[in-house]
Formats: C-alpha cells, sequence, structure tokens
C-alpha cells in the first residue's frame, strides 16, 4: 500500500470518527433531556421496567452514572478524532 492510499484511509477514519462525534452528541443530548424529564415526571410505568424493586434515587443514581462513564468514553473518541485528523493532515503534506 504506497503512502497516498494510507493517507486517504487515515482521513476516511477521521471523517467517519467526526460523523461518530456528531451522532453521539445528539444521542447524548436527547437522552439526558429525556432522563431528566422522566426523572421529574416520575411515571409509574417506569419502576416495573426496572424490575419493580428499585426507588426513584436509584433510579437517578444510575442516570448519573452512566452519563458521567458515556462523557469519558465520549471524551476518548473525540481525544482519538483529533489525532487522527491531524495524522490525516501530517500525511497529506508529506
Amino acid at each position: 500500500m504506497d503512502n497516498d492510499q494510507f493517507a486517504k484511509r487515515v482521513q476516511a477514519a477521521a471523517g467517519a470518527g467526526w460523523r461518530t462525534v456528531i451522532v453521539a452528541f445528539v444521542w447524548i443530548t436527547v437522552a439526558w433531556l429525556a432522563g431528566l424529564w422522566f426523572i421529574s415526571l416520575k411515571p409509574d410505568w417506569l419502576i416495573p421496567l426496572w424490575g419493580g424493586m428499585i426507588t426513584w434515587e436509584q433510579i437517578h443514581m444510575v442516570m448519573i452514572w452512566f452519563f458521567t462513564v458515556f462523557k469519558i468514553v465520549f471524551f476518548v473518541m473525540i481525544m482519538t478524532t483529533i489525532w487522527l485528523t491531524f495524522w490525516a493532515r501530517r500525511l497529506r503534506k508529506l
């Protein structure tokens, strides 16, 4: 594989990474707003979906932990995509 073809593949990976970051950002925003909406409404049908033996405080704690871990993974995804973008730009200059 020659350098030009490899540079194109790295550039394609960076572009795919940015599209993935955008989709993840939209998803986390919608999910967070939906979670806040459910926490504020506290519908009766939601507790049985979680198994029935959980409190609203536990649901809130699970939601906070889930989004905390997701944001850490999201940060790593953004840093990797930035690195790919810089690498693709550097390969294009060579």
